[in-house]
């Protein structure tokens, strides 16, 4: 048994906006969400730009009372799944509707502040207790779990924590829940909330973080660019409704796209070089599940890191699976305005894909001033395109450990 999946709802929280319009016609004006960070522990680091959430007030979403059981990435993730619920105008009304939807969700470090808040209670204040609901608000799944609770999703509740492409798989685990007949609704994305000083340290120490620009911080990032220097860490979340497409006709459901083609595989090589013979055969198998050609491919997100290996390996992947057509695509990587998301960033970069689509509208690669000779795409450097017919969009996410997902959706008709 095979259905066809379509996503009918769309929420998001995000450095560049916090709703789906906002967010798409932000990335289209180049509008960059990367910035000096403004926190009390800024002078302990050393890279001290990021791409944060900014003027999110959780008291406009929930009580004081709610809030002493909702962490931050919970709180990103509530408010965009209630976004996408209403987008979606969703009701599951009887037990029957509600045992067949359920919620999947992606993220790396969960509730990332609690945990460090009760690091430093434990161990430099020397505080022998720490919040009562510490654990309940850092476990990886609180955030599923919570959205579960107040749509009464009834089926599968299950977090995802494979690095950059958590929300990807997560997406893509939910098309297939529906595809194969288990589920008629899903809900699905992921959420991050890591602006954290020990989150931030550890990147620190890994040397992959971008520098800042001596200029303009808020050009720090920088795909596919000669003078690239690495990412640019992000928080928020992005939450889709997939839909079984017989279900959202008979109700009426405005339908953004058809899900078409997904993948997830391992490079099975090292746990943070990433390679392109890995990458491009997760692309290959994704556009063989679609049934789509080459040629139907009208835009890729791409991972786009800008860091110096990832950013060479992704075009040689591309190039790889589309051979000379690949000179064609335009690609472009959103992660130049709202930064790396982690567990969320797939999420996020696909519904820049499916507004893409929707739009016929092309987001940039911002700060492409010094194109890579290794990186000869047409990557839309700088800015946007409008009124480009499109009718297939492809999402990449190549994660740390070598985990790859692919993403492919096409108009519905």
């Amino acid at each position: 048994m095979t259905r066809r999946v379509v996503i009918t709802g769309l929420g998001v929280i995000s450095p560049v906006g916090k709703t789906p319009n906002e967010f798409f016609n932000n990335l289209m004006a180049g509008y960059s969400g990367v910035k000096r960070l403004n926190a009390p522990f800024i002078d302990k680091l050393s890279i001290q730009i990021a791409a944060p959430v900014e003027d999110f007030k959780p008291t406009d979403y929930f009580t004081k009372i709610q809030l002493s059981g909702i962490e931050r990435f919970s709180q990103f993730a509530l408010v965009a799944a209630q976004q996408a619920v209403q987008d979606a105008q969703l009701e599951l009304n009887s037990e029957a509707e509600q045992d067949r939807a359920g919620i999947f969700m992606g993220s790396c470090m969960g509730g990332a502040s609690t945990l460090e808040d009760g690091y430093v209670e434990m161990f430099l204040k020397d505080n022998p207790r720490i919040k009562p609901l510490s654990v309940l608000l850092n476990m990886n799944n609180a955030a599923a779990s919570q959205i579960s609770i107040k749509y009464h999703l009834r089926g599968p509740n299950v977090t995802y924590a494979t690095a950059c492409s958590s929300s990807a798989i997560a997406i893509g685990e939910a098309y297939r829940q529906i595809k194969h007949g288990y589920c008629d609704v899903m809900l699905a994305g992921g959420s991050e909330a890591l602006l954290t000083l020990g989150a931030m340290k550890a990147w620190e120490a890994l040397r992959t973080l971008a520098l800042e620009d001596t200029e303009d911080a808020s050009a720090s990032c920088k795909p596919f660019s000669k003078d690239r220097s690495g990412l640019v860490l992000g928080e928020g979340a992005a939450v889709l409704v997939l839909e079984d497409a017989e279900r959202a006709m008979k109700r009426g459901a405005k339908i953004y796209a058809e899900l078409v083609g997904y993948d997830c595989s391992s490079d099975s090589s090292h746990i943070t070089k990433p390679d392109a013979v890995g990458q491009s055969r997760t692309m290959r198998k994704a556009l063989q599940e679609s049934g789509l050609t080459l040629q139907d491919i009208g835009y890729i997100n791409a991972h786009g890191t800008a860091t110096l290996a990832g950013d060479i390996q992704e075009t040689m992947a591309i190039k790889q699976v589309f051979g000379e057509y690949a000179a064609n695509i335009p690609v472009s990587s959103t992660k130049s305005m709202h930064g790396h998301l982690m567990g969320a960033t797939g999420a996020v970069e696909f519904m820049a894909a499916i507004l893409a689509l929707e739009n016929n509208a092309i987001p940039p690669t911002t700060n492409l001033h010094h194109p890579d000779p290794e990186c000869d795409l047409d990557y839309v450097p700088n800015e946007g395109r409008h009124n480009v017919p499109l009718n297939a969009v492809m999402s990449n996410s190549f994660a740390f450990g070598g985990s790859n997902a692919v993403l492919i959706a096409k108009r519905f008709v």
